[in-house]
């Protein structure tokens, strides 16, 4: 895995130096786990085959831009911008879960826990997943207790609703409107910190 890493970053340096064989070795080499993890996610060839150009044209201006991380393993990078792309069409289409029941005016919300509920076997997938947890798990230590109380019940034990109300003695309703207000907080932790959980 070690001697895979270096030989990935030789590659990266040989195409920032205007190698462009260098950047079509990385390409056929990462190109099936990238587009197979796409395929699985929208279950759409055609879907598929357009977020992959675009996964692979961001890769592209990234790298030329300067802004690649070395010590970043690649693929599990290509990963993450492609599962962030996919989390863009989602939200565009609106396809993605809705946190709440659609009640007030955060109708359209999606549900950023909804991310966290796509979990592959192979390791780079385990890599994103692992981040992205993590990230949520610092976000929600600023939350109000209650809420904090609800996130790591449902979302990190997966616990129902209805245990939850049972275990913290209110009701079914009250756990929800809980739930609710809890991601409503998380996503505007998330702009006031500035943060992105899917972008690579």
């Amino acid at each position: 895995m070690y001697l895979e890493q270096v030989d990935e970053k030789i590659l990266v340096r040989e195409y920032l130096e205007g190698n462009e064989a260098a950047f079509e070795k990385l390409l056929r080499k990462n190109q099936g786990k990238v587009f197979g993890y796409i395929m699985k996610m929208v279950r759409d060839e055609e879907l598929a085959n357009d977020i992959f150009q675009d996964t692979f044209m961001k890769v592209i201006r990234t790298l030329k831009s300067g802004k690649y991380n070395e010590e970043g393993k690649f693929l599990p990078w290509v990963m993450r911008i492609a599962h962030n792309l996919i989390i863009d069409h989602f939200r565009k289409d609106k396809k993605m879960p809705i946190a709440g029941r659609g009640n007030g005016n955060d109708e359209d919300e999606f549900d950023i826990f909804s991310i966290l509920k796509i979990k592959d076997a192979n390791i780079e997938d385990e890599i994103i997943y692992t981040q992205i947890l993590n990230d949520v798990k610092d976000l929600v230590e600023y939350l109000p207790e209650d809420q904090q109380e609800i996130i790591k019940m449902r979302i990190f034990m997966g616990m129902s609703f209805k245990d939850i109300a049972d275990r913290t003695d209110v009701s079914i309703n009250t756990a929800l409107g809980r739930m609710r207000y809890a991601l409503i907080n998380l996503r505007k932790l998330v702009k006031e910190k500035n943060l992105n959980l899917t972008l690579a």
